[in-house]
């Protein structure tokens, strides 16, 4: 901002609507994007609702952070997304903000598409990269989400969160075995059984 508090041009404002990547180049973990309504109403989605707004942070990067911000963000978020700019409304009623955006575009090679939820979050639970577990992610997400305001919540990401939670709590208390979990990445679930559980004993 200028001493008036009009917005300084050399500075600008990026909105965040998610966090980093929790995967690998071989073995991609699962983030969130936004696409145009227009395009997801013609998905065969496993969740028949979407809301009208999207929910975020915006950030403002000073005029002597930008080239430095810029080129690091460039660096993270290029493969898979490309630059846009949108409106950000302040909750507050404010006026509204000029952010960039970064979004993975279905014509990108990054893009996924629609999955099975229960599959998904199979996938997450087990994704694994240098920024942590790709289920710490979604459920950092789900929480700031609900977090920014009562209406904020997203149907999808705690459905997805539920199922993480429930995997998590077999695996704990046994009833599901994911193998070679040292390598957490595209492991297959099944569930432990007796013949499982001797396997084992004869192992040790």
């Amino acid at each position: 901002m200028t001493a008036d508090g009009a917005p300084d041009p050399d500075e600008f404002w990026i909105f965040g609507y998610g966090q980093d990547h929790r995967g690998t180049p071989e073995e991609p973990g699962r983030v969130v994007t936004l696409i145009e309504r227009s395009f997801w109403a013609s998905l065969a989605d496993a969740h028949d609702f979407a809301p009208e707004k999207v929910w975020g942070t915006a950030y403002r990067i000073k005029a002597d952070k930008v080239a430095e911000v810029k080129e690091y963000l460039d660096i993270r978020e290029i493969n898979g997304y490309t630059i846009h700019y949108t409106p950000f409304h302040p909750a507050d009623g404010s006026d509204s903000i000029r952010t960039l955006v970064y979004i993975g575009t279905p014509d990108n090679d990054q893009f996924t598409g629609p999955q099975d939820p229960q599959a998904l979050a199979e996938h997450i639970y087990v994704s694994e990269g240098p920024s942590g577990l790709n289920r710490d992610y979604l459920l950092s997400l789900e929480k700031a989400l609900d977090e920014l305001s009562p209406e904020s919540g997203d149907a999808h990401v705690t459905d997805l969160s539920n199922r993480v939670r429930e995997i998590e709590r077999k695996h704990r208390e046994g009833e599901l075995q994911v193998e070679g979990f040292e390598h957490p990445v595209s492991h297959e679930f099944k569930k432990a059984t007796s013949v499982d559980e001797q396997e084992e004993t004869e192992k040790a």
